[in-house]
C-alpha cells in the first residue's frame, strides 16, 4: 500500500520550525523488512505513512539535536539546508514532529471512528496470540487450505439439497432458546473471525495492537487492530491476513451445513436441524457481505491490498464527486486517482451501496420495527435522520468541489435550485402504495387485528385487504388474507409474539387495541404480522406519516 501524507488544510499557516526539530513521541522509522520492501513511518498505533529513503533517513536525523544545517551536512549532496526545511515542514504539517501545541494523543480504551463506530479497546492481543505462532505455522500450508474449502463448499452444498427445509426455518418465527443460542454462536464466530485477522498478521511477523468490542453502526460486534499489516512487504501477505476472517466464517458455516445434513439423516431434533441452518445461513452471509469491496470491511481491505493503493476508498469516492461534478457543474477537476481509470465508478459504487443495504434493512425489518410502536418508530427515525444529515454532507462537499474547480457561480446556483425543485417534485408529484403495519391473532374463533399507539388507525377503512403474514428471522411467507369488518378499536392486550417473529411469548402479554377481521382463518393460536392495505399517498405524505406522525399519536 501506498499510505500519502495528509495534505495541510490550504487556510492553515505553517508554524515555524523549532530550531531543533524532534519526532514526536509516538512516531517511529521502520526500515525495509527485506530488500524491495518500503520504508514505513508510524504515527500512533494504527496510522502508517510510506515515505521515500531520503525521507526517511532525514526523520531519523530529527532527535532534537541537530538544526536543518546539520542534517543537511550529514544527508549530503543532493540535500541543503533548504530542502531539508522543506521536508520538515511537510513533517510537521502531518504531525510527525513534536509539538506543545498539540501532544499526541494518549492511547485511549474507547475510540470514535468516523462516520458511526465506537471501539472499546478490551485487550493487547500481541503476546497471547504469538504463543500460537507454532500451530499457524503448521496449518499454514495447502493441504489445510483445500480441506479448508472443500468444507466451505460441502455446506453450500448442503443448504442447496435442503431448499425446503432452509426456507421454512427463515420464514417460521424462531424459539426464544434458538434465538439465544443463534446470537450467542454467531457472536462466538465473529470472535473467531476476529482472531483469525490477528493470526494470520502474526504468522507474518506482524503487531496485533488491539482487540475489542465495537458498536458497528450501533450494532454490536468484535475488532482486532491488524494496522501493523502495512509493514508487511508483500501485498499477497496483506490480502490473507484481510481475507483470513472471511475464510474462517465459511469453514464455521459449512461445518454447521454439514452438521443439519447429519441430524436429519440421524433423524435427530428437527429445533437442532432448524438452528444449524440458520447458523449456515447467517455464516455465509455475513462472509459475503464483508467481501464486498464498497465498504470498509475484509473485501475491501483485500482489494487495496492487492492493487497495492492506500486509501482507495476516500481517494475513488473524491474522483466520483469530482465527475459529478464535472458534469453538473463544468470547472476543471483535477484526479485523486489518475493511474485508476475505474476509480470514479468504483467511487460511486462505494457512495450509493450503502443507501442498497438501508434500503434493504428497511425491506427487512421496517414492517417489524413499525408494529413495535414508538420504539420501532425512534429506531427508524434516527437511521432515516442520520442517512439524510449524510446525503446533505455529501451535497454539500460536491457543491465544495465545484467551487474549488472554479465553476461558474450563476451554475452552480442553477443546478441547485433544479435539484430542489426535482426534489419537491417527487415528494409532491409521486405517489406510493400506503400500508398499516400491526399484528394478528386467532382466538376463539376469530381473527383480531391488534395495534399499538403509533398505529395510523385512522388511515384503516372498512373493507379494506389485510396481509396475514408469518415472520421469520429474515423472511416472510404469507399465510392468509381478510378484509377490515369494523373500525371500533377495542383496548385489549396481545401476545408479544404478534409483533416480533419469535414463538413462546403468549404468556408475554402487551397493551393494545384491536378489530375483528372477516376471512382469514389461520390456525387457532396462530399470531404474526397483519399489513392493512390503505390506498395511495403522494410521497412526502407518506414519508411523514410513517416516521413523523407517530411521534405525536
Amino acid at each position: 500500500m501506498r499510505p500519502t501524507l495528509i495534505r495541510p488544510r490550504a487556510d492553515t499557516a505553517p508554524a515555524p520550525l523549532p530550531e531543533r526539530p524532534r519526532l514526536a513521541p509516538d512516531v517511529r522509522v521502520h526500515e525495509p523488512v527485506e530488500d524491495g520492501a518500503p520504508w514505513l513511518v508510524q504515527s500512533g498505533p494504527q496510522r502508517y505513512l510510506r515515505v521515500a529513503a531520503g525521507m526517511a533517513r532525514l526523520l531519523s536525523l530529527a532527535d532534537g539535536t541537530r538544526n536543518p544545517e546539520d542534517m543537511a551536512r550529514e544527508l549530503g549532496d543532493p540535500w541543503t539546508a533548504e530542502l531539508v526545511g522543506e521536508g520538515l515542514l511537510r513533517a510537521q504539517r502531518t504531525r510527525l514532529l513534536e509539538d506543545a501545541e498539540h501532544p499526541p494523543r494518549r492511547d485511549r480504551r474507547i475510540t470514535f471512528v468516523p462516520p458511526l463506530t465506537v471501539q472499546f479497546t478490551l485487550v493487547r492481543p500481541d503476546r497471547m496470540l504469538g504463543r500460537f505462532r507454532p500451530l499457524t505455522a503448521r496449518l499454514a500450508n495447502r493441504g489445510w487450505a483445500v480441506a479448508a474449502a472443500v468444507i466451505a463448499v460441502a455446506g453450500l452444498l448442503c443448504l442447496v439439497a435442503q431448499v425446503e427445509a432452509t426456507s421454512n426455518a427463515l420464514t417460521e418465527p424462531i424459539s426464544v432458546p434458538a434465538l439465544i443460542a443463534l446470537v450467542a454462536a454467531t457472536y462466538c464466530g465473529t470472535m473467531l473471525h476476529e482472531l483469525s485477522h490477528g493470526l494470520v498478521l502474526s504468522h507474518y511477523g506482524g503487531r496485533p495492537s488491539r482487540m475489542g468490542f465495537m458498536l458497528f453502526y450501533l450494532t454490536p460486534a468484535f475488532f482486532c487492530d491488524v494496522s501493523d499489516g502495512w509493514r508487511l512487504p508483500k501485498n499477497r501477505q496483506r490480502v490473507r491476513v484481510a481475507l483470513a476472517g472471511i475464510a474462517t466464517q465459511a469453514v464455521i458455516a459449512g461445518l454447521a451445513g454439514v452438521g443439519s445434513v447429519v441430524v436429519a439423516a440421524a433423524g435427530g431434533s428437527p429445533a437442532l436441524r432448524e438452528f444449524l441452518l440458520l447458523l449456515t445461513v447467517a455464516g455465509y452471509a455475513s462472509g459475503l457481505f464483508n467481501a464486498v469491496p464498497f465498504v470498509k470491511l475484509d473485501g475491501y481491505l483485500a482489494l487495496m491490498s492487492h492493487l497495492d493503493v492506500s486509501h482507495l476508498r476516500d481517494r475513488s469516492m473524491t474522483d466520483a464527486r469530482r465527475f459529478v461534478a464535472g458534469l453538473l457543474f463544468g470547472g476543471r477537476h483535477e484526479r485523486a486517482l489518475p493511474g485508476v481509470d475505474w476509480a470514479p465508478l468504483f467511487g460511486l459504487a462505494c457512495m450509493l451501496f450503502p443507501l442498497y443495504v438501508v434500503s434493504m434493512a428497511f425491506t427487512l425489518w421496517g414492517p417489524v420495527l413499525e408494529s413495535t410502536g414508538l420504539v420501532g418508530a425512534v429506531v427508524v427515525s434516527v437511521a432515516l435522520g442520520y442517512l439524510m444529515l449524510r446525503l446533505y454532507a455529501g451535497a454539500l462537499r460536491l457543491n465544495a468541489e465545484a467551487r474549488a474547480a472554479k465553476a461558474p457561480l450563476w451554475r452552480r446556483v442553477a443546478v441547485s435550485v433544479t435539484g430542489v425543485a426535482a426534489v419537491a417534485a417527487v415528494l409532491w408529484g409521486v405517489s406510493v402504495p400506503y400500508t398499516v403495519t400491526g399484528g394478528f391473532v386467532e382466538e376463539q374463533g376469530r381473527t383480531v387485528f391488534v395495534a399499538t399507539g403509533t398505529t395510523d388507525r385512522g388511515a384503516i377503512e372498512p373493507g379494506a385487504e389485510v396481509r396475514l403474514l408469518s415472520g421469520g428471522v429474515v423472511l416472510q411467507k404469507q399465510v392468509g388474507t381478510a378484509t377490515v369488518n369494523s373500525t371500533d378499536f377495542v383496548d385489549l392486550s396481545a401476545p408479544l409474539s404478534a409483533f416480533v417473529p419469535v414463538e413462546g411469548l403468549d404468556p408475554v402479554r402487551v397493551p393494545a387495541s384491536g378489530i375483528t377481521l372477516d376471512g382469514g382463518r389461520p390456525a387457532a393460536g396462530t399470531s404474526g404480522q397483519a399489513v392493512v392495505s390503505a390506498g395511495e399517498r403522494r410521497l412526502g405524505d407518506w414519508l411523514y406519516l410513517k416516521y413523523l406522525a407517530p411521534f405525536w399519536r
